[in-house]
């Protein structure tokens, strides 16, 4: 396993299914009590040079880590948050009312099916009914390809998302990378979905490092660490070795 070093490494984490354990429901996930004084001391050694890469908007990931509240990149590179405890920022416009109507619309397939708007993206989760993954995918497709040209049809962990073109999760490690708290550092990113190979590959284009997380994508074979729990412990045995 990579060893962190503090004093020279940029620290960047996806959330759900690199942290904390992949859930039936966006919403059902649970964080385990040690992670946000983890996270918060690993903050300190590392001089704010850790941040959250994630698909989710920044506002969850603050209520789920709460009162932590990290630099972070959400919605796959749609918002950023530059320094820890600052604002959101972004650059991309809302998405059009009719086009949520018409994703929601999608919910008539089975009463398993979750749409999960995102204020700039909108996300379909068919982890309850996997039988429905083609037809979703055509219909979406759809809807992307009757809207101007600046959305994209996304692939995850038995997800499918609506989002900007010109986003993401790459882009935006290359952006907190340019800040003052990251400046300088080698980054690595941990993560375990589709979503998290443009920010693996930023990670290796500054000289960095990319970690995978087994699960759907990643077999264990393959990846660094065969699950969430397993990321919880490199993190604390990382801490452990610079605060010893």
């Amino acid at each position: 396993m990579r060893t962190l070093d503090t004093t020279t490494h940029a620290l960047f984490l996806d959330f759900d299914g690199t942290l904390v354990e992949i859930a039936e429901t966006p919403d059902s996930i649970e964080v385990p009590a040690d992670l946000v004084p983890a996270l918060t001391r690993l903050s300190s050694a590392l001089n704010g040079a850790l941040a959250i890469n994630t698909g989710r908007p920044i506002c969850e990931i603050d209520r789920f880590l709460f009162p932590l509240r990290l630099p972070a990149s959400g919605i796959h590179g749609a918002e950023i948050r530059a320094i820890a405890g600052g604002t959101i920022e972004s650059n991309v416009p809302p998405l059009d009312p009719a086009l949520l109507s018409a994703v929601f619309r999608l919910e008539k397939h089975s009463p398993a099916i979750i749409v999960e708007p995102k204020r700039f993206s909108v996300a379909v989760h068919y982890r309850s009914a996997p039988d429905l993954a083609g037809v979703l995918e055509k219909e979406m497709q759809a809807i992307v390809d009757d809207e101007p040209d600046h959305l994209a049809l996304a692939h995850g962990r038995k997800v499918l998302e609506i989002v900007p073109k010109d986003v993401s999760k790459g882009a935006a490690l290359a952006h907190l990378m340019r800040l003052p708290a990251f400046l300088g550092r080698r980054p690595i990113m941990v993560g375990d979905d589709i979503s998290d190979q443009p920010a693996f590959e930023e990670a290796e284009r500054l000289g960095g490092i990319a970690l995978r997380v087994a699960g759907e994508l990643h077999p264990a074979t393959l990846a660094d660490f065969a699950g969430p729990s397993r990321v919880r412990t490199w993190l604390l045995q990382s801490l452990e070795t610079c605060e010893g």
